[in-house]
């Protein structure tokens, strides 16, 4: 654990961390923490956060932390269940191939500044070392996935992509060669090879790569 001291054990009828969503003074902490969070993963990664760190830059009492999110995990998967409940809309350019590179680009953007991408590279990080983190870091993307299948779903209606177009490995082929580059290669992402990207999924979805094999068959 990165905190020396054990936390207190939570009674059985205690609430998940993050499960509550109500407003007002409530909502504030939960904001105020998310945001010492960031900050701590930003700045030191996963392994240094502790939770002295997030009450001291929170301004919320180490027993409030302990009581309400039982910990650091606790803290990292409600900082991203906060970061998947805005408002985020796919991009409606008009066409597939614009909405793929609009997509492809949002990726690159987020990751050119690196005060900017610091966070969510911590993040996934996190991701690897606790698996609370990554399950919410999975929930995150299954509702960036999902709020994009609008993108396929217009194609289809426009005539720019066949029937049975799988819309959420359309959406994970565009971001796939930009987290390999940034996570793995640890390669830089531009606008071309964000541009590239886009290109390459949208000539697949074309070839009726992302269609089941039974997709135009008969019933």
């Amino acid at each position: 654990m990165n905190d020396p001291q054990s936390p207190p054990e939570r009674g059985a009828s205690s609430p998940a961390p993050g499960s509550r969503r109500p407003g007002g003074r409530t909502a504030r902490t939960r904001a105020a923490v998310r945001d010492a969070v960031l900050t701590g993963l930003a700045e030191h990664g996963y392994p240094a956060l502790t939770v002295e760190y997030v009450a001291e830059h929170s301004g919320v009492h180490k027993t409030t932390l302990y009581r309400r999110w039982g910990g650091v995990e606790g803290m990292v998967a409600d900082a991203l269940a906060l970061a998947g409940e805005d408002r985020w809309t796919a991009p409606d350019t008009g066409s597939l191939a614009g909405d793929l590179r609009a997509l492809a680009r949002e990726v690159a953007d987020s990751f050119a500044d690196p005060a900017l991408a610091a966070a969510p590279t911590a993040f996934v990080a996190a991701a690897f070392q606790s698996p609370r983190a990554a399950e919410s870091l999975h929930a995150f993307y299954a509702e960036r996935f999902r709020r994009c299948a609008c993108v396929v779903d217009r194609a289809v209606a426009r005539g720019e992509a066949p029937a049975g177009t799988d819309a959420g490995a359309v959406v994970r082929a565009v971001s796939a060669p930009l987290f390999l580059r940034l996570f793995v290669t640890r390669e830089p992402v531009d606008t071309r090879i964000a541009d590239q990207a886009a290109r390459t999924v949208l000539a697949a979805v074309e070839a009726g790569a992302f269609t089941s094999e039974d997709a135009g068959a008969p019933a």
